[in-house]
């Protein structure tokens, strides 16, 4: 009976030793995907680049001053000295808005607040030490986007708040392209994209030949080709930067020969912040269509224009997340949930 015992004990042991094995196995690959899928998302993340040069006050060069970006908002912070032509730059920073400093032997500090830092849009941004002690800092506060001196790129950027306040038809965030030069656009219906294929055209270029990025993921609509649409919802609350760049853009977006797209979505900052929305759209103030309306006085129906009720309502919500083993200011978290109700005659054409 004791041996009986023993045995059933051993055995109970022996199973409880493999299934907490199984649960070390299964956090070990669970960790080790969470790192694979964040390195990839690093590496994937849609970026921006600062350079310039550093002089004294007679434009001489200065060698070794200390130049530093950092964000409020993300709490990044970048580091880099001066090469002998008093050039540094920054690559690979998160598109935001930043503060600019810089100090050497000899030289009054220098910093530079409201420095904003577009997707896809080298910036430069030259600084001018004046002579004095370290302790005094010059402070510069601007708003205004860095200029780009870079490259001959040509195209608009739309912040958060302009992508938040221009109306657009559905809240689409790709719609944003038709407000470029050279982009034809018939509209958003179903209708409209698949009876005309100039639809989302770009400079001539097929419709089908724009370049969308999500973060810098490529998210085009490959099946139906369209200009204005991503594989991705993308919701207007939650998206902090949108670039179009229509000509001369880099090598590293030139996988279309229309437009690049690129855009940035939020991240949550050491604030709390959200929103509730709704958005209702019908057609009691809507104009009929011409065919429609002369075939409905063909057949003797009233003047009435094909229904079209789009409802779309959401929530949003970011803010910091600290306290235990995590610390403040490093990390931050961002939801946004969207709905969508819409209901959309169509005429049918008969020969």
């Amino acid at each position: 009976m004791g041996s009986t015992l023993g045995a059933i004990r051993t055995a109970c042991t022996s199973t409880l030793s493999h299934q907490a094995a199984w649960r070390n196995v299964f956090c070990l690959v669970f960790l080790i995907s969470a790192l694979f899928a964040c390195s990839n998302m690093a590496a994937g993340q849609a970026t921006t680049s600062l350079r310039g040069t550093v002089t004294d006050p007679s434009g001489a060069a200065v060698a070794g001053a200390t130049v530093t970006v950092t964000s409020a908002e993300s709490k990044v912070e970048r580091t880099a000295s001066t090469g002998p032509a008093g050039e540094y730059q920054f690559l690979f920073l998160p598109p935001g808005t930043y503060t600019l400093t810089a100090s050497a032997s000899g030289f009054q500090g220098y910093q530079q607040k409201g420095l904003a830092l577009l997707v896809n849009t080298p910036a430069t941004a030259n600084v001018q030490l004046k002579i004095g002690v370290a302790s005094e800092t010059v402070t510069i506060t601007t708003e205004m986007q860095a200029i780009n001196t870079v490259d001959a790129s040509l195209g608009n950027s739309f912040d958060e708040t302009q992508v938040r306040e221009i109306p657009l038809e559905g809240r689409n965030v790709p719609d944003l392209l038709s407000l470029q030069g050279g982009v034809a656009y018939t509209g958003n219906r179903i209708g409209d994209k698949d009876q005309d294929t100039r639809n989302g055209a770009v400079n001539g270029a097929r419709s089908d030949q724009s370049n969308v990025t999500l973060d810098g993921v490529d998210v085009n609509d490959q099946s139906n080709g369209y200009a204005f649409t991503s594989v991705l919802p993308v919701t207007q609350d939650s998206v902090q930067e949108f670039r179009v760049t229509t000509t001369n853009y880099g090598a590293d977006q030139g996988q279309g020969s229309g437009a690049q797209v690129a855009l940035v979505t939020k991240s949550g900052t050491n604030t709390f912040h959200g929103s509730i929305y709704e958005n209702l759209r019908n057609t009691i103030t809507s104009a009929n269509d011409y065919l429609v309306k002369q075939s409905e006085l063909n057949i003797g129906a009233p003047n009435k224009p094909l229904q079209l009720t789009r409802n779309i309502f959401g929530a949003a919500v970011g803010g910091p997340i600290h306290g235990g083993a995590i610390r403040k200011d490093r990390l931050f978290f961002f939801a946004n949930y969207e709905g969508t109700r819409e209901r959309e005659q169509q005429r049918a054409e008969r020969a």
